[in-house]
């Protein structure tokens, strides 16, 4: 991720689901080739483009629920926040979400284990970091003061924070699942059109269900946190080891969702018994 294009048939608009297997798998090589420098510039970018979706959806919403109900609010939370997968893939970024994709390529024997345990370190870090650096930018920013935004995210805060072990780690996979399959489809498309339409439709599902995803909590909640100390709107529920406690299961569901629903089950169903040796 992002998926580097090859060139189709004559006339063939998309890959066909057979060749966009081969190309994810293909796709992952740049693991072998790709500078540590490279790959943390990358992943801090991804933690930044998320953080703009999460952060639009924060703000495009912190008043809508009373006029248009809590459903389509979801609807247009998921609408603005596919912003982020759209920057990721178009302009290019490490998403650690994403990037369970690469274990597909490690089933086809294109790289080493050793490799994705490296990158995914590498750029959940740098997702991290980013993710956390947009957050002090938007409260310093001042923009929360508008309206009833700070409420907004600090709610957004607190309802994920509050989440179970269980149910945490079952939305993570389901999140991830969707998102998955946002880069599956992103990679078969052969324009910019197509991808864009691919992220959307995936992350808006995803949003509006309620499902959970890793490196966008790594900016909600942060923001939360931030915000939670300020005069008037402080929360006892928000701490750092609420924050953890997401995080983790959330984070484990993602992988899990990624891996075994989209990377492993398209890797049996197309590249099973072609294995690069």
């Amino acid at each position: 991720m992002p998926p580097t294009p090859t060139p189709s048939p004559t006339g063939q608009r998309f890959l066909t689901p057979a060749q966009t297997a081969e190309q994810i798998a293909a796709n992952g090589e740049r693991v072998l080739r790709q500078s540590m420098s490279r790959t943390i510039v990358l992943s801090l970018l991804a933690g930044f483009y998320i953080a703009f979706g999460a952060q639009l959806a924060t703000m495009v919403t912190h008043d809508t629920i009373p006029i248009i109900g809590d459903g389509l609010t979801r609807f247009v939370a998921g609408s603005v926040f596919s912003l982020g997968l759209m920057l990721v893939v178009v302009c290019g970024a490490e998403l650690f979400t994403g990037n369970s994709m690469l274990t597909k390529a490690a089933l086809h024997g294109r790289i080493p284990w050793h490799k994705i345990a490296q990158n995914w370190v590498v750029v959940l870090l740098g997702n991290l970091v980013g993710s956390f650096f947009f957050a002090w930018l938007m409260f310093h920013s001042q923009l929360w003061e508008s309206g009833q935004v700070a409420q907004r995210a600090i709610a957004i805060a607190e309802a994920k924070t509050e989440l179970s072990f269980g149910a945490a780690l079952i939305r993570g996979i389901l999140c991830n699942w969707l998102v998955c399959l946002a880069v599956f489809m992103a990679t078969a498309a052969r324009d910019v059109t197509g991808k864009i339409l691919a992220c959307y439709v995936p992350i808006m599902a995803f949003v509006a269900s309620g499902f959970e995803h890793s490196i966008a909590n790594m900016y909600f909640i942060p923001t939360g946190l931030l915000l939670a100390r300020l005069p008037g709107f402080e929360s006892a529920d928000l701490t750092w080891g609420g924050f953890m406690a997401n995080i983790v299961p959330v984070t484990l569901g993602n992988i899990i969702g990624g891996v075994v629903f989209v990377a492993l089950a398209y890797w049996f169903i197309y590249l099973r018994g072609s294995r690069i040796h």
